[in-house]
């Protein structure tokens, strides 16, 4: 068996992203990936972190159900993140608010590499996800001005038996039946599981399962 550890995965985020290809599976209805001329001027730029640790002999991941009152995205599930300020980094963005969201130490973090871009078309964010490592379940602390709940995603388990769903969701344009990961009755679907499918699709790629 394979051993969940941050060396293999940062070497893994090294070796080439599957990219759109795992997008394409996860992307909702009637969305496009590539943006239009038209929106370039329009473009708004965020970064999110997929945060990764070992608890109860699984690897995890930290998801946030969106607050009711957020302008972006309200009420969905979400990696900690958020728009990039004004001469910041990308990748000191997603720090940063994953401490402002659900009290994640950046000290405790260790980044291990970046997933590919992501074009969210409704809202018109250039999205920046990056994969951190800490060695312990976090002691999270939530922000209830920016998230309902803390959501602990056993990344494993989807990785193993390939759980993908689809689910009828209210959206701005309608009611869609999109693509999705379920977990403990919320609906993980749209730049979320984007990003989630292009990461399990690279361990998959490179046979990351514990069948070895």
């Amino acid at each position: 068996m394979r051993q969940f550890n941050p060396e293999y995965i940062a070497g893994l985020l090294r070796s080439g992203l599957p990219g759109k290809e795992s997008h394409l599976k996860m992307i909702p209805p009637g969305r496009k990936l590539a943006v239009d001329l038209y929106d370039t001027d329009h473009l708004r730029y965020s970064s999110v972190l997929l945060l990764l640790f070992p608890h109860e002999g699984k690897l995890f991941t930290c998801l946030t159900k969106r607050a009711s009152g957020m302008k972006n995205h309200p009420g969905q599930i979400s990696l900690p993140g958020g728009r990039i300020e004004a001469g910041e980094k990308p990748e000191v963005t997603a720090l940063r608010e994953a401490r402002e969201e659900v009290g994640i130490d950046p000290a405790d973090v260790t980044l291990l590499g970046r997933l590919s871009e992501l074009y969210v078309q409704v809202s018109k964010f250039q999205i920046f996800p990056f994969v951190g490592w800490t060695e312990h379940k976090p002691e999270f602390v939530l922000n209830s001005d920016e998230a309902e709940k803390v959501i602990l995603f056993p990344i494993q388990d989807y990785l193993e038996n390939g759980k993908l769903n689809h689910f009828p969701v209210k959206t701005t344009t309608g009611v869609l039946d999109v693509p999705c990961f379920l977990y403990e009755n919320e609906v993980v679907w749209g730049a979320t599981a984007m990003i989630l499918s292009e990461f399990l699709d690279l361990l998959r790629r490179h046979q990351f399962t514990t069948s070895q």
